[in-house]
């Protein structure tokens, strides 16, 4: 073999290397860590939104209104305030399997009020969902106690994509957070039973 010929057969082992080399390295270089999962929302993150949910999408007739939003996790008490009082939601006491939204006209005889959409839950057999108060904290034996019925406003709730979605995932992990026993979904083996929330 000539000098010409080594020289150039010694150029192309080179850049036959150099081209296979990037290759290698891809292949040899150490697999990219995953990205750990998302950690579960906190109690406190579901009160949250919640809260957000329930005072930003407020209806405003000066009845219905959602004043203010408290939660003490100690007892696991939701406490809902409004113009007429409030209302002491027991979150380990409901049902949160089976609950329905629907549309409510607040209307009556003498005024014209803005449509609501109300989110109802019942409680568990023997317990009560909820006890409300008036202005005197007095007990208010008007209201039922075995249900609980949260409020918002229909043209606000409707500038919320997913939201009846979202609050409903939201509130029902809260009230697992806050030891509601777990109820067993008795239609989940059939599809075709399958109960699904209802809306409005």
């Amino acid at each position: 073999m000539t000098l010409q010929a080594r020289s150039q057969s010694a150029i192309f082992s080179f850049v036959l290397l150099f081209a296979t080399l990037p290759a290698c390295v891809a292949q040899n270089a150490p697999p990219k860590k995953k990205t750990p999962p998302k950690p579960p929302p906190t109690q406190q993150e579901l009160f949250q939104y919640v809260r957000s949910a329930l005072i930003l999408l407020s209806p405003d007739d000066g009845i219905n209104d959602n004043v203010e939003v408290t939660f003490n996790p100690a007892t696991s008490v939701l406490t809902v305030t409004q113009p007429s009082g409030h209302c002491d939601e027991f979150l380990n006491a409901l049902d949160a399997q089976n609950a329905v939204w629907d549309q409510f006209d607040p209307s009556d005889a003498q005024q014209t009020r803005e449509k609501l959409v109300r989110f109802t839950l019942v409680s568990l057999a023997g317990k009560p969902a909820r006890i409300c108060y008036d202005k005197t904290n007095e007990v208010d034996t008007s209201v039922p106690r075995n249900r609980v019925r949260l409020l918002f406003s229909f043209s606000k709730a409707e500038q919320w994509p997913l939201f009846q979605e979202k609050f409903s995932k939201a509130l029902k992990q809260l009230i697992a957070l806050s030891g509601a026993p777990p109820v067993a979904d008795i239609f989940s083996g059939d599809p075709k039973l399958k109960d699904k929330e209802k809306k409005p």
